[in-house]
């Protein structure tokens, strides 16, 4: 183990709760009429510059927990809280990125970064943070590619243009939906790498769903696993790998081998040890 890497992760484990849910739960009506129970007294809580995964089967309502974090969705019932400050609607300190890049086709790559600055204050203070866009740019080495439209790059360019889009606000917390399915396995492994780098350096708090296993393991902090329909979580399991971590020299390690068998353990339906929430910390 990585004495520096042991002293960061305790740092971030007993650092302030940015992030906290108490008893969320949300229905909503389907197709039919009839109404679905999404989510079920979700209490979990992510601290301070910790890297959390949600991880469960589809249709599970791990893209609502999110929306619900994020403040783009309001709960049935329950509350949330980010900073401690409860979340009562969309935060400009929180940066948002999906399983597609979205970025305009009609803008380039530069003013397609700097959006969401023209967006809250307008064209002259999105000017003035050129400087910052390229310096995001280069780190994500698409700096070439500055002046490029959005169908001149290939998914990866799309998805390193997407962070540095998320990031050009300086957000405290980044909500991941899925960010790189849509990439070929080599692709997503160099963005996930790319993703820790950024998330370390900045000392954000993140929050990414993902279907991947091994994804959520390399990751991760923290993973929560959720039960199908209605989402619960039933196990909280603590990633104690050191970073930073890649994937060359993470493969071979018996402990991320043992990590990513637990979490699939937790993953099946129907074990007898499964914890339930019962309205408290999961």
């Amino acid at each position: 183990m990585n004495p520096a890497g042991d002293r960061a992760q305790a740092t971030r484990q007993a650092g302030k709760a940015t992030v906290a849910t108490n008893a969320i739960s949300h229905q909503y009506r389907g197709a039919d009429g009839n109404w679905i129970h999404a989510l079920d007294r979700i209490s979990l809580t992510v601290p301070d510059g910790s890297f959390a995964s949600v991880i469960g089967a589809s249709g599970c309502g791990k893209s609502t927990l999110l929306k619900i974090i994020g403040g783009l969705l309001q709960p049935t019932s329950g509350s949330r809280s980010v900073g401690g400050r409860v979340v009562t609607g969309p935060d400009a300190d929180v940066g948002y990125m999906f399983q597609t890049a979205t970025l305009l086709e009609w803008r380039t790559v530069l003013d397609n970064v700097l959006l969401p600055i023209e967006i809250r204050f307008g064209r002259s203070r999105a000017r003035a943070a050129r400087d910052r866009a390229v310096s995001l740019l280069e780190a994500a080495d698409i700096h070439e590619f500055e002046s490029a439209y959005p169908r001149e790059l290939s998914g990866g360019m799309a998805q390193r243009a997407a962070i540095c889009r998320m990031l050009i606000t300086q957000p405290s917390l980044l909500l991941l939906d899925e960010p790189f399915g849509a990439l070929d396995e080599l692709t997503r492994e160099s963005m996930n790498e790319e993703l820790q780098r950024v998330c370390l350096s900045s000392g954000a708090t993140a929050i990414m769903v993902t279907h991947s296993i091994p994804e959520a393991v390399f990751m991760s902090d923290i993973v929560f696993v959720m039960s199908p329909r209605p989402g619960r979580v039933t196990h909280v399991i603590e990633i104690d790998l050191p970073r930073p971590r890649t994937f060359d020299n993470i493969e071979g390690s018996m402990r991320y081998a043992q990590l990513v068998a637990e979490v699939r353990r937790a993953l099946r339906p129907g074990r007898e040890d499964e914890q339930s929430q019962d309205g408290g910390e999961a």
